[in-house]
């Protein structure tokens, strides 16, 4: 058998502009793409899970774009402990490129992978890619983590010049790529998933950035550029996202990808921040984690119009507006005093753009146990954030149309009272700790 190296896509299924893929192509070896569907993530999920669909269409155009070079994508499902021995008996592979994850599963992983690998003599090569910084490219001047954003971002920004968005030619290499005729793949069915009908969002946001910074927090307006899902599976490079937000001069939404960077920085030095508060003292907090309250939150119920509209907007199409997840989230949080952790894990399995990162750092956010310098007892108000963001409530009644009618849910609680609460109950367990 002919020595070859393989590319393992993850979370970067794209052939352009992939770090990764670059550097095995400039490798001493032909390359063969590899993507696994894996077991140790898929057995976790629903079965109609839209994710997977939306993976699955993407592995299905990689398979057509690398068979138009003569090449192919080796598509396995299982557990990637289990088929890389397999692998490796099918072909004789010198070296294995992958890029970076953050995440504490797929770190893990990775270690376990790099470990094995090396046993067998076989090179584990890992590239930054889908990030700009990451890891300890941003620091204090002490050598310890930025935990506020603000300053975090002057420095990212600061170090951000042409170099760190320079795309990666991955094109002019494709020619050693391994030759190879066509490979099998597993069908959803097999694999033990539905195809999903939800829509996804194509990759067209340079229109939007002109009136982002105007226009972003207001729900009914298709103002925001849909592109979480793009850059969860890396369909699309972020050096090409930040480079199109400064030839645009969009600064606010150059600060949004920049925020996606410091949440995956906290998750880097602070793992524990994936399932327990930020700030260990809130773990101390007496949530009620009423389940009929939790229930009516989850399919919009809750007699707040802002709140019920994005619970069903995120029930429907697997999306909901940037500005509506903060008030749903406060809402939880800091009205029904139910535990953050309950609302991402519901996010985590509705949300196309699901990140651990932005997610966690974003409950955290509103629950106020997080990593930024705002006071706990900041407590959105759904009908002012409805007076600001939704005026019209053309939002609303998009999502809810029985609003204003009798059929519309009596509200599950008061806001003042909840407010006074919240701050009693927050009080008294920082008090104590």
């Amino acid at each position: 058998m002919n020595p070859i190296s393989i590319l393992w896509f993850r979370r970067d299924l794209r052939l352009a502009d992939n770090a990764a893929l670059y550097h095995a192509l400039k490798g001493d070896y032909p390359v063969l793409p590899l993507f696994i569907f894996d077991k140790n993530i898929l057995d976790k999920l629903p079965k109609d899970d839209a994710r997977v669909t939306f993976i699955y269409q993407t592995i299905e155009d990689l398979k057509k774009e690398l068979q138009q070079q003569g090449s192919d994508l080796l598509v396995k499902y299982g557990e990637p402990e289990k088929i890389w021995p397999e692998v490796l008996k099918e072909y004789n592979v010198k070296e294995v490129y992958t890029n970076h994850d953050y995440e504490p599963y797929a770190r893990e992983r990775d270690d376990n992978m790099a470990e094995f690998l090396t046993s067998e003599e076989i090179a584990f090569k890992t590239f930054k890619d889908q990030v700009i910084f990451e890891k300890n490219e941003i620091l204090k001047a002490d050598k310890t983590p930025y935990t506020v954003f603000t300053p975090f971002y002057k420095q990212w920004h600061a170090k951000l010049n042409d170099f760190y968005v320079k795309a990666y030619p991955t094109k002019k290499y494709f020619k050693n790529l391994l030759q190879t005729k066509h490979l099998p793949l597993p069908t959803l069915t097999e694999m033990g998933f539905e195809k999903s009908n939800l829509d996804f969002p194509k990759i067209s946001y340079k229109s939007k950035l002109d009136n982002y910074a105007t226009e972003r927090d207001f729900p009914a307006l298709d103002s925001t550029t849909r592109i979480g899902l793009h850059l969860r599976f890396g369909t699309l490079s972020i050096r090409k996202a930040v480079k199109d937000a400064l030839e645009a001069k969009s600064n606010v939404w150059l600060s949004e990808l920049a925020w996606r960077e410091f949440y995956m920085t906290i998750l880097w030095h602070f793992p524990y921040s994936a399932s327990d508060s930020f700030k260990k003292q809130y773990d101390k907090i007496k949530w009620r984690n009423n389940e009929t309250e939790f229930k009516a939150w989850c399919e919009g119920n809750t007699g707040y119009p802002i709140v019920d509209a994005g619970m069903r907007q995120l029930n429907q199409t697997g999306w909901m507006h940037n500005r509506v997840r903060m008030i749903v989230g406060s809402f939880l949080t800091k009205h029904l005093l139910i535990d953050w952790r309950w609302g991402e894990t519901y996010f985590a399995e509705k949300l196309l753009d699901y990140e651990m990162a932005s997610n966690v750092g974003g409950w955290q956010w509103a629950a106020g146990s997080g990593n930024d310098a705002a006071p706990y007892f900041r407590v959105f108000n759904p009908e002012l954030q409805t007076k600001k963001f939704d005026p019209k409530f053309e939002y609303i009644k998009k999502w809810v149309p029985e609003f204003g009618t009798k059929k519309y849910a009596q509200p599950i609680v008061e806001h003042t009272f909840a407010r006074e609460r919240v701050l009693k109950v927050f009080k008294e367990a920082l008090s104590n700790s």
